[in-house]
């Protein structure tokens, strides 16, 4: 029998695995040495944030546009905060600090998502404009471009996988020489 209230239900997340390895994928790729060694990322703390943002973007772009990507986008923004969370923690923030640092963390995210996704409808000038401001303190246009142009080849890689490569987290990120990064 249906019960008549499921449309109330909270919706099924992704499985908490799944979650873990598009994650993972994420920061495994932020961490590829190719961004800090020739792509003048800074290799700093916010260096390293800040390329996780943009490769979290990539990917939650691309889960908007498939049936299930709204609860999986949900829950690897949730598991984003939370290893955020977990990484102030670990560095010693005080408990009464961590909230105003998730805040600060949730701007970071929300301001360079809106930038990124209006420079998309500029062209890939607007890109590399916008990376350079965010990821490289703006600093090293020429740097900037090879970046946009590793973004752009990841957003057409991811475009080319199906709902479930994207829901089971079977996809792979291209690397940054083959994706137009090189040095």
């Amino acid at each position: 029998m249906l019960w008549p209230f499921n449309h109330f239900r909270k919706p099924r997340s992704a499985p908490r695995g799944t979650i873990e390895a598009i994650y993972g994928m994420i920061v495994t790729q932020a961490r590829e040495p190719l961004f800090y060694r020739d792509l003048a990322v800074p290799d700093t703390v916010n260096g390293r944030f800040d390329l996780l943002l943009m490769h979290l973007w990539l990917v939650l772009r691309r889960l908007k546009s498939v049936p299930a990507g709204k609860a999986l986008s949900q829950a690897l923004f949730d598991h984003f905060c939370n290893d955020m969370d977990d990484n102030l923690r670990e560095l010693g923030v005080s408990d009464l600090k961590v909230p105003k640092k998730m805040q600060a963390f949730g701007e970071a995210f929300y301001g360079r998502t809106a930038a990124y996704d209006l420079a998309l409808t500029e062209g890939h000038e607007a890109l590399a404009q916008a990376l350079c401001k965010n990821v490289l303190n703006g600093e090293n246009i020429e740097k900037a471009r090879r970046l946009a142009a590793y973004a752009e080849a990841v957003m057409a890689a991811l475009d080319r996988q199906d709902e479930a490569a994207l829901a089971g987290g079977s996809f792979k990120f291209p690397s940054p020489e083959q994706a137009g990064a090189q040095a």
